[in-house]
């Protein structure tokens, strides 16, 4: 019901002329754009507004930067520059990038961009070629509707031309209209890396939003054949979407590579898999990797488990994380059983975490039950210090009570 909702809604999203992506990123263009500089970012803003002129101009800092998109931008660039008429330059474009980047992805797309601008040399620009781009999509969309076997080559040749990015996504979502078994190929193949990165990208997001077991499935398949880490990442991202805990669970078992095993557990907490944070949890013999489930139930709000770890939990380091998390959280009931863990625990370290955690709590009757108790002249002091900046009722009675 969930990924049926999803894709009505982007459905939408599209006939009223965005694309889906727009709408319905659910982070992943975030993701993605942790790899963008700022004039790759305003090139593409640029590109998707017609202002060729702009869009050259961004996209030639963000290539002579040599970064992780260079290659994208110099592609974008000559894109920019054949719908801007200055073919010659698109030209030149196109060779330095094949100079430079020799395995790049975008050669392919590169190539069939300059197979177009040759074959229109000499021919006027045509300034109306993106509404009719937007005529064939709408088209296309209804051909889906009615005849998918038509349709389908026709979709895939859309997908391969030198459309823009945001036609060549609409496209994409129109593909996921389709139950027929080609359909799926043809963005399962996409998803793959069969395409430049960015509409790769979109692939995932829109298989990941669809839900079901073989989207799923489909995803791990990607997952386990790639090396791309931010194409895993995406994937991870996508498992959240579809509510994928059992993946999630799995990858954050087995990931070698610590950086997508922490964004596993994260994902995991945001698509609210407490119970196999848990069971994480209990089986990891790692600090290190225990402090970081410990920060997604806090991420995920599972105060109970962060109490029974505050009970239970034998590293005083765990034990300290977990009374971190509980006084950014605020858990009802939280202060009773952090004053009894301070009557009952001498460690320094985490009778100081308790007291960070209750002032953060606000918890001003806490702070005071735990001033009256204390035997040490230094510890009290830096309680009496710690309240006398709460200004709770409590706290204020309290200062009255000293000074009389």
């Amino acid at each position: 019901m969930i990924a049926t909702s999803v894709l009505l809604l982007a459905s939408a999203l599209v006939l009223a002329g965005q694309s889906a992506a727009d709408g319905l990123s659910f982070g992943f263009q975030a993701q993605q754009e942790t790899r963008q500089d700022e004039e790759y970012k305003n090139g593409r803003k640029a590109l998707d507004a017609g202002h060729w002129d702009e869009a050259i101009k961004a996209f030639h800092a963000a290539a002579s930067k040599k970064g992780a998109d260079a290659d994208a931008a110099l592609y974008w660039r000559a894109y920019a520059q054949n719908r801007a008429g200055r073919r010659d330059e698109a030209l030149a474009s196109i060779r330095e990038l094949r100079a430079a980047y020799r395995s790049s992805r975008w050669i392919d797309d590169a190539q069939a961009l300059e197979v177009e601008i040759q074959a229109r040399s000499g021919a006027p620009v045509n300034p109306s070629a993106e509404s009719d781009e937007n005529l064939k999509l709408i088209a296309l969309n209804s051909l889906m509707q009615t005849s998918p076997q038509q349709a389908l080559p026709i979709l895939e040749k859309f997908l391969k031309s030198n459309n823009s990015p945001k036609l060549k996504q609409k496209a994409l979502f129109v593909l996921t209209q389709s139950s027929d078994p080609q359909a799926r190929k043809i963005l399962g193949d996409i998803a793959r890396g069969t395409s430049n990165p960015e509409l790769q990208m979109a692939a995932v997001r829109y298989i990941g939003m669809m839900g079901n077991d073989d989207a799923r499935k489909e995803l791990a398949s990607i997952y386990a054949s790639s090396s791309d880490k931010a194409l895993k990442r995406a994937i991870l991202q996508g498992f959240m979407v579809s509510g994928a805990k059992s993946w999630l669970l799995s990858v954050a078992k087995s990931e070698k590579d610590p950086e997508l095993r922490r964004d596993a557990i994260r994902q995991l907490a945001i698509s609210g898999g407490q119970d196999e944070l848990w069971q994480l949890y209990q089986a990891e013999t790692s600090v290190e990797h225990k402090q970081e489930i410990l920060k997604s139930m806090y991420l995920g709000g599972n105060s109970q488990r962060l109490i029974e770890l505050v009970r239970t939990e034998r590293d005083p380091s765990l034990r300290t994380a977990a009374i971190k998390s509980l006084g950014l959280m605020g858990a009802k009931g939280a202060g009773d059983e952090l004053v009894s863990v301070y009557r009952s625990d001498q460690n320094p370290e985490v009778r100081r975490a308790i007291v960070n955690a209750l002032f953060l709590q606000g918890n001003g009757k806490a702070m005071v039950e735990l001033a009256k108790a204390e035997t040490n002249p230094e510890v009290k002091r830096e309680l009496v210090s710690r309240m006398s900046t709460m200004q709770t009722k409590e706290t204020t009675e309290y200062m009255m009570e000293i000074l009389k």
